[in-house]
């Protein structure tokens, strides 16, 4: 059975678990370094506060071993915060995370939290789905042989790179799993 692990230090962990569940794979959550012991095929990188996620990743002493796992191919899904600590710049933010997902964002461009809305777009190879914008970041540079997944108003909203697959909406805040399942598809390859 695939076993995906949820980083679950701050942000919207536990909606990305009880979906991961409900298409039948098994999650386990990483709130510290010993549970990088675990065995897990695959790596969420969830919404949440990504500067905040970023120094309890370092604090924590999970941030190189994680980074070698996606470098060496495991899948791994980042949504809001986690396309930032994914991106190899951030334009607005002299940090750094993985930097392993060939893309520029900028933090927080959709706007602060009174902002945040839900709309609708196409999503290659899915179809339709819902996306939810809290706080966001918008994509502002794709490089390499990196693929533009979703599109809002012209720009990229979610991307594929190898084995890393990223949005900047939230796929865990709606009653639509198609995102998840595309992502225990690409587990499953």
């Amino acid at each position: 059975m695939i076993r995906i692990g949820i980083l679950a230090v701050q942000g919207a962990f536990i909606e990305h678990e009880k979906i991961l569940n409900e298409l039948g794979a098994e999650t386990v959550e990483l709130r510290k370094k010993d549970d990088l012991a675990e065995r897990f095929d695959a790596l969420v990188l969830p919404g949440g506060e990504s500067t905040v996620q970023g120094k309890l990743l370092d604090e924590l002493d999970m941030m190189k071993e994680l980074r070698e796992r996606i470098i060496s191919g495991m899948p791994v899904m980042g949504t809001c915060a986690g396309i930032i600590l994914l991106a190899e710049n951030i334009s607005n933010d002299k940090n750094k995370y993985f930097g392993t997902l060939p893309i520029e964002v900028t933090r927080n461009a959709f706007g602060r939290q009174i902002d945040s809305f839900y709309t609708v777009g196409e999503y290659k190879g899915i179809g339709t789905v819902p996306m939810t914008f809290i706080r966001a970041p918008k994509i502002s540079g794709v490089y390499s042989d990196t693929e533009i997944l979703a599109e809002l108003n012209g720009e990229p909203v979610a991307v594929r790179y190898k084995n890393q697959l990223a949005m900047t909406f939230h796929p865990e805040l709606s009653d639509n799993y198609e995102i998840h399942r595309s992502f225990i598809d690409m587990i499953s390859v």
